[in-house]
């Protein structure tokens, strides 16, 4: 990054405090980017290249209505349309501007019936793929439109973003620091409510959202979002698997989260676990920066193969499967192989 970058990442990591209200994150993260391109609100909905294009597993939001929130998570929103972040992931310039039904997409729709004026949209992506998400600048109507020039602006935060990012969901301990609830189930309703639950589920939700001050209708709407998603896929297969591998910042673990419907009432099952092994691993290994050949000498250590066994199935020498694991060791903060089996197996 050059030296300007350098700086907004500083600031971008200052505003990303692991276990932070992440109403106040948002905010912070606001006042960080509202010199570059001044804006009314924001949020910024991140997964990672592993899990595809789909619900996202981070989420900040700043200054929008819970009502404005709802419907842009929803499946009518571009919140719903995996498609469209993949239109604008492919393009040069991945910005986009929705505003009060000029154009015929979704968000414009739910904007005009908001009465909220224009939001400018980046796709998060880099070298290891797209980021599964946006980051969205809001003016409220009546504003200046967005121009040529916010968009520029806006698309050279992605590196500095993306970094902080990373460093905000890598800040923590590897393994877990609390004692993790066993697996659990609850119902999304064909309206998109949460229904029924277990009590772990109900365990699951609070260590996932209390900590953080995660708002009531985000939450909501993240698994109405996840239910569709499920609808979609039982459909048609090719729709991507709506799974999702949430990093452990603020719960001390890394949760795997997947929906399947029960039959055709609408009704959707959730699953929530702790994430390990295939679950965890391709999650894990983008937001660590760890190399293809670093992934799959992981692989063979989550099947308890020593260095020796590793380097004979690889065809490498042992002395690089182990400047290999130095290399995972140093990226992961992990001070050796048992630790590291023990955070991605146990």
């Amino acid at each position: 990054m050059r030296a300007d970058g350098d700086r907004l990442y500083r600031d971008l990591r200052a505003a990303l405090v692991p276990g932070a209200d992440l109403k106040e994150t948002g905010a912070a993260l606001s006042r960080v980017l509202a010199p570059m391109v001044a804006h009314d609100a924001l949020r910024c909905g991140v997964m990672n290249p592993a899990s595809g294009l789909g619900v996202t597993s981070l989420a900040f939001w700043h200054g929008y209505a819970p009502d404005v929130g709802r419907a842009l998570l929803s499946p009518d929103g571009t919140g719903g349309d995996a498609r469209e972040l993949d239109r604008l992931a492919r393009q040069t310039l991945p910005v986009t501007v929705a505003d009060r039904g000029h154009h015929p997409g979704a968000c414009d729709r739910l904007l005009a019936e908001y009465g909220v004026g224009e939001e400018l949209c980046l796709a998060l992506r880099d070298t290891r793929g797209v980021w599964g998400g946006v980051l969205c600048l809001l003016r409220e109507a009546g504003g200046r439109p967005f121009d040529d020039g916010d968009a520029r602006r806006i698309a050279e935060v992605v590196p500095s973003l993306i970094a902080a990012l990373r460093s905000y969901v890598t800040a923590g301990p590897v393994a877990p620091s609390a004692h993790v609830p066993p697996p659990s189930v609850l119902i999304v309703a064909a309206d998109g409510r949460i229904g029924a639950m277990t009590p772990q589920a109900r365990t699951w939700l609070e260590a996932m959202t209390a900590r953080q001050n995660v708002p009531d209708w985000l939450t909501e709407s993240s698994f109405a979002a996840l239910a569709a998603a499920a609808r979609e896929h039982a459909q048609s297969p090719r729709r991507q698997y709506p799974r999702l591998c949430v990093p452990s910042v603020g719960s001390g673990w890394w949760t795997a989260i997947e929906a399947q419907p029960l039959g055709d009432e609408g009704d959707v099952a959730v699953m929530i676990q702790r994430a390990t092994g295939a679950l965890l691993l391709p999650s894990f290994c983008d937001w660590y920066g760890i190399t293809a050949r670093e992934r799959q000498i992981m692989h063979h250590l989550q099947d308890g193969s020593a260095p020796k066994q590793i380097a004979r199935v690889l065809d490498l020498s042992v002395h690089t499967v182990n400047e290999h694991l130095r290399a995972i060791f140093r990226k992961t903060g992990t001070c050796g192989r048992n630790e590291l089996v023990a955070a991605i197996t146990a």
